[in-house]
């Protein structure tokens, strides 16, 4: 007997019993941008690798350590795409979609980054992004900060989520205190873990991220970005601020916060949560006003976000946010008798019509009344539908209701369509 293959570490099954959970979020989150004018697009899976080096920064972790790459036939080099905000910009440049113009963009699909598996982090997960561009006003940064908040709301979990914000300033701001912050650093040095000494020569902002208590602790009294922002950045974070306040959307200033990518500026925001154990970020974004350019298009201001939709599906299981997700089947039709099985599926097709979003199973395989009833229960459905010689004699269906304490019932059959367009 041949060896049983499995699939490769980190990069995972979704089985039928989640995937009813997966498209309920999936369904919230493409609702919800819908209803604030985002379009979809979708870019391939697989990219240039230089349009990661290009965005990302060489000297970031996803580049150095995790990217998925290798040479084609060709002797090009390829990655899997490790997040989409570049390729959605790479999409936008090459079809002429950003240049002097606005343009609201959503996505959703599988990322690949080689990182040691855990809990919520896997080597191919799924994100769902958000994407504007053509706008520099923080009036777009709130919109879109209030676009994520929503759906929390929408999924029943806005009250285990905490919004943390900062801005980065510009990028000559930035510069200017990067060097201050490496000189600080150079003095801590000794106290600094090899992975912040690292940081300190190549990404220096990374340091104030490092979750090291210890790297904390000689963070204390190192110098403050927002001690090198002009009045235009305090201007715009402000107003951010105020918006932010007029929506009733509570936030904590955090100016740790630096995010992980070199192409952020000016605003970053986070939604953390201590749901999933440990402090955990569910979703996180910010403004990128210099990467459209940077990848070869004209000056494009941009602003987005993504989350992980491996981690909020857990997230909203551990928090039993689950229990109202439709089932795989609303109805299961049983059929019994000599040639009542046809007249079953000639049913079953017209309710389809009648009902069009119902999910209707029909038996197959024959079986007793007993073997049919176990089936109909296994799959979930709310009710079971008894066909038989007696009630297609009689033009009716029997209803036995599998959930909740509904009695069994006899139907007319052209009621049944009302009966299941109840069940959605």
């Amino acid at each position: 007997m041949s060896k049983t293959i499995q699939a490769i570490r980190g990069m995972n099954d979704c089985l039928p019993s989640e995937t009813n959970i997966w498209q309920m979020v999936e369904s919230v989150l493409a609702r919800v941008a819908s209803n604030y004018g985002f379009a979809e697009i979708r870019m391939p899976i697989v990219e240039s690798t230089a349009l990661f080096k290009r965005s990302i920064g060489e000297v970031t972790d996803i580049v150095e350590k995790e990217m998925y790459t290798f040479d084609d036939r060709n002797g090009d080099s390829l990655t899997l795409r490790p997040e989409g905000t570049a390729s959605c910009v790479r999409a936008g440049n090459q079809h002429g979609l950003l240049y002097n113009q606005e343009q609201r963009l959503w996505y959703m699909g599988a990322m690949f980054r080689h990182e040691r598996p855990q809990k919520g982090r896997y080597r191919q997960f799924h994100q769902f992004g958000i994407e504007a561009f053509g706008i520099a006003t923080p009036d777009i940064d709130a919109e879109i900060i209030l676009l994520s908040a929503r759906l929390w709301k929408e999924l029943g979990i806005n009250e285990f989520v905490t919004l943390e914000i900062n801005s980065l300033g510009s990028n000559e701001e930035r510069a200017n205190y990067r060097d201050a912050l490496v000189a600080y650093l150079k003095e801590k040095e000794s106290l600094l873990d090899e992975d912040s000494k690292r940081r300190m020569l190549t990404n220096p902002l990374r340091v104030l991220d490092s979750k090291n208590p210890d790297v904390q602790a000689a963070l204390v009294d190192a110098p403050k970005l927002s001690d090198y922002f002009g009045d235009e950045t305090k201007q715009h974070f402000a107003q951010l601020c105020q918006r932010l306040e007029a929506a009733g959307i509570n936030y904590v200033l955090n100016e740790r916060l630096v995010r992980g990518l070199d192409y952020y500026n000016r605003t970053v925001f986070e939604w953390v949560t201590d749901s999933l154990g440990a402090q955990g970020t569910i979703c996180a974004g910010g403004r990128y006003d210099g990467l459209v350019e940077q990848l070869g298009g004209k000056g494009t201001p941009g602003f987005g976000f993504a989350l992980g939709i491996e981690r909020l599906v857990l997230m909203l299981t551990s928090l039993d946010k689950v229990n109202n997700v439709r089932p795989q089947v609303d109805a299961y039709l049983i059929t019994l008798g000599e040639g009542v099985d046809i007249r079953g599926a000639e049913l079953a097709e017209l309710w389809r019509d009648q009902v069009p979003d119902i999910r209707l199973q029909c038996h197959c395989g024959g079986g007793n009344m007993k073997k049919q009833m176990k089936r109909a229960d296994k799959s979930g459905a709310q009710v079971a539908l008894i066909l038989g010689e007696d009630e297609l004699a009689q033009q009716k269906v029997t209803v036995k209701y599998l959930r909740g304490q509904n009695e069994q019932q006899s139907l007319p059959l052209d009621e049944v369509a009302s009966l299941l367009t109840n069940l959605i």
